[in-house]
């Protein structure tokens, strides 16, 4: 049985910080970073079957048709996505009553969908973007046993060479599933940093350095893993995936780019580029 310390509930039933039960959450959940995007997802639904609020956590279930579908907002970062993906898994194979893991053990598919910045010049804006692999630049993997395979490991080995100097060390995770093939070749493809922050942690400056230089970001524009190349950065794709695949759930991530970081550029219409992409995914995972 797990303690009460460790699997917190509310006086109502509910899990501790996304206020839901079992039953508010469908199979298919789409996970955005910010609060009000859930209703730019939830305003497709044919009808909303449930709405929660809860700090930074809102979540509304509903149907497309047939296609029951929940969108949560997990808030920015990738300690966020640690509650978040624990606490839906939780719902889904913990026994809230006797808090004992169920012996049958439910997958659940987790498709974000959210903005990130270019890191090749020659990624136009405002286009989609899927997410192979994401490298995690944050510290959340030091605290599980994510167990990297061979190919992984390669990897890993080939960033550390080509950018020997990099201030930070990155925990390497493939999309777990095979969500990609639903997609078109519309979108691309590539490999995605996530970051700890907006700031320093992406090479910004204001009014603080950060250890992060031009150099380093040229020098991955030239980088190749395998097949693949670094295509892009935002603060939850690593997250998603290394949790996803420790606890046996497909994920993937969806990516509006929005900025171009070489060029210095920033999307003219974002707010339509995100609603472009919402009805896009939507399409595909009902029709999928």
């Amino acid at each position: 049985m797990i303690q009460s310390s460790e699997l917190i509930l509310n006086p109502d039933g509910s899990i501790y910080h996304l206020h839901l039960r079992p039953e508010h959450l469908a199979e298919t959940i789409i996970t955005v970073g910010d609060p009000d995007r859930v209703q730019a997802v939830s305003k497709h639904f044919d009808r909303i079957e449930y709405a929660f609020n809860k700090r930074e956590f809102i979540t509304h279930t509903g149907y497309i048709g047939n296609k029951r579908l929940s969108v949560i907002s997990t808030g920015i970062g990738p300690d966020n996505i640690d509650i978040v993906l624990n606490e839906v898994d939780a719902l889904f194979n913990i026994d809230l009553e006797s808090r004992a893991p169920k012996s049958n053990l439910t997958s659940v598919s987790f498709i974000r969908i959210g903005t990130s910045g270019a890191l090749q010049p020659d990624i136009p804006l405002d286009s989609f973007l899927l997410s192979s692999h994401a490298i995690g630049w944050d510290n959340l993997f030091s605290f599980y046993e994510l167990a990297s395979s061979e190919e992984i490991q390669a990897l890993e080995q080939e960033l550390m060479e080509e950018i020997p100097d990099l201030p930070v060390t990155g925990t390497l995770v493939k999309a777990p599933g095979d969500l990609q093939r639903h997609f078109p070749s519309s979108f691309l493809r590539g490999i995605t940093l996530t970051c700890p922050g907006f700031y320093a942690p992406q090479g910004r400056q204001l009014r603080l350095p950060s250890r992060l230089k031009a150099d380093h970001f040229s020098k991955m524009q030239s980088v190749r893993l395998g097949k693949e190349r670094i295509t892009n950065m935002e603060m939850e794709t690593s997250a998603i995936y290394g949790m996803a695949q420790l606890l046996g759930h497909q994920a993937l991530s969806c990516n509006a780019i929005l900025a171009n970081r070489p060029n210095g550029e920033f999307s003219k219409t974002p707010a339509k580029t995100v609603e472009l992409m919402i009805t896009e995914v939507l399409s595909i995972l009902v029709n999928s």
